[in-house]
């Protein structure tokens, strides 16, 4: 029978077990978006996991969200990277690096003052961003135009070569929370017309010339999307996201991709459906999903045949050994969410393994 613990592959790309680490923004690159020792210790002591997911990171200048979360768009930081995967490697683990553009999720005080940009005139009201001057509450981002979008495009590209440079196993789009390609997909933050606005089709047609320029880069076999049509993170809406997701299930088959990684449910429980059922039913490849998965139901998933792996985040954080542990039945560490993104070791580097 298949269980978490069953060799997978995503891919092109195999793996030992199912029990993957999610993308975990932690904040630890240095002022320049540049990976740093202390995050190569970090992801090397969680190599047992199946796949770790990089972190969401930059994949072109001007576009951060978070105060020290990593780029992929400069020379120092591939070379950053490069520390952070041979780590990784070494410890037998594989690694993907989560590509992304925060669009209207960025803020001035994070980008040397350069206005955010979105598929349309619409803020971010149900938070508040953290920069070096403090919280901040977001501003209303600029529509990008029609004849923009391509230069958004080769920089997703570009950011591919770089993870490539960078050694990483494959890359996963980021299509989820928010973000740029995210607020393109939704409804609620997609207000535009013409070929990126309206329709279905239409608003997932960047993320798709996304998937397509990364693939010519990887072939898709070592390219993973990240969607979550429900999540309402980031003031995020969709009138239909069962219909949404069931309709990307069905068109992402056409990309033959390593898979398909699938947030459930609702940060702030705003919205509520079964976006799972719609997606194993229409995507025919390998379907991970997140949030909420304990040990058991995580366990239930894969061996009933409902997903093919699971991505763990918050016990992934406090326990480097997760898939050991839970293997074994044992007890987890509890993380500290008042670490989750400061920037030193403590609550980073420091869970202990199993004894």
């Amino acid at each position: 029978m298949t269980d978490l613990f069953s060799p997978i592959k995503f891919g092109a790309v195999e793996a030992s077990n199912r029990v993957l680490m999610a993308p975990l923004t932690r904040c630890r690159a240095d002022a320049d978006h540049v990976p740093t020792e202390m995050m190569a210790t970090y992801y090397a002591q969680r190599a047992s996991s199946g796949l770790l997911i990089a972190e969401a990171t930059m994949a072109m200048e001007g576009c951060s969200a978070f105060w020290r979360e990593p780029g992929i768009h400069s020379d120092a930081q591939v070379e950053g990277w490069k520390k952070v995967t041979d780590a990784v490697h070494a410890k037998g683990g594989k690694i993907f690096l989560q590509i992304w553009h925060g669009g209207r999720a960025c803020h001035p005080a994070l980008n040397d003052g350069k206005q955010p940009v979105a598929p349309s005139e619409i803020a971010i009201t149900n938070d508040t961003v953290h920069t070096p001057e403090g919280k901040q509450n977001y501003t209303v981002p600029r529509a990008l135009s029609d004849d923009e979008i391509p230069a958004i495009i080769a920089g997703f590209k570009k950011a591919a070569e770089n993870a490539k440079a960078a050694n990483f196993d494959g890359v996963e789009v980021h299509g989820a929370n928010g973000y740029l390609l995210d607020e393109f997909l939704r409804d609620g933050a997609n207000l535009r017309e013409g070929p990126y606005g309206g329709s279905m089709e239409n608003r997932a047609r960047l993320l798709l010339e996304v998937i397509e320029v990364v693939s010519d880069v990887w072939g898709s076999d070592h390219v993973g999307v990240r969607l979550s049509p429900l999540n309402s993170f980031n003031s995020m809406k969709d009138s239909d996201p069962v219909g949404l997701i069931t309709w990307l299930a069905a068109k992402l088959n056409d990309y033959d991709l390593a898979y398909l990684h699938l947030m459930r449910s609702d940060f702030l429980g705003e919205q509520s459906a079964d976006v799972v059922t719609p997606a194993r039913e229409h995507y025919k490849g390998t379907l991970i999903v997140n949030m909420g998965y304990g040990a058991e139901e995580a366990a239930d998933a894969v061996a009933s045949g409902k997903a093919d792996a699971v991505a763990f985040g918050v016990p992934f954080i406090a326990n480097p050994d997760l898939p050991e542990r839970l293997k074994a039945g044992a007890e987890l560490n509890e993380a500290n969410p008042d670490t989750f993104y400061t920037q030193g070791e403590e609550g980073y580097i420091d869970y202990p393994a199993m004894s």
